[in-house]
């Protein structure tokens, strides 16, 4: 069973697979090469921040409020973050959302299964839309660590 301790670190995402009840076909929200991080701390937070590979840059010479709202919500749907507290429960990780680009997600608990194979961590959960079962498979690998330079 997976353990805190199994947890505890920075995690980079393969990649992010939704199943439906409705139909025998899968997708992949933030394409076939998505980037993510995952990271979660000995004191309880977690952060997930997930987008595609390929994002449209704003203009240089524009502060990022001042864009129109077409590249804000472009940019809006190209990526998901969200942070909070996290437990283990059994082989799963609940995740007590308190940030999030997403308003719906403040408030809520994520609850996923995780399993924990050497250095890869997966993830699974499932949601309801409109009367359709999302089944979610999240695949992420345990990220090196880096020596930082020390100040001499």
């Amino acid at each position: 069973m997976i353990e805190v301790k199994d947890l505890i670190g920075t995690w980079h995402l393969e990649s992010w697979t939704i199943a439906y009840s409705d139909r025998d076909e899968l997708s992949n929200p933030f394409g076939e090469d998505p980037q993510g991080l995952l990271l979660y701390s000995a004191e309880g937070w977690m952060s997930a921040s997930i987008c595609h590979a390929e994002r449209p840059r704003f203009p240089a010479e524009q502060s990022p409020r001042r864009v129109d709202d077409g590249p804000k919500a472009e940019a809006f749907s190209s990526y998901f973050h969200y942070a909070g507290r996290y437990k283990l429960s059994g082989g799963d990780v609940i995740h007590y959302v308190t940030q999030s680009l997403n308003p719906n997600f403040p408030g809520t608990e994520q609850l996923r299964h995780a399993e924990l194979d050497g250095q890869t961590l997966v993830l699974s959960g499932k949601d309801e839309v409109a009367g359709v079962t999302r089944f979610h498979v999240l695949v992420w690998h345990r990220a090196e660590a880096l020596e930082l330079d020390s100040a001499d």
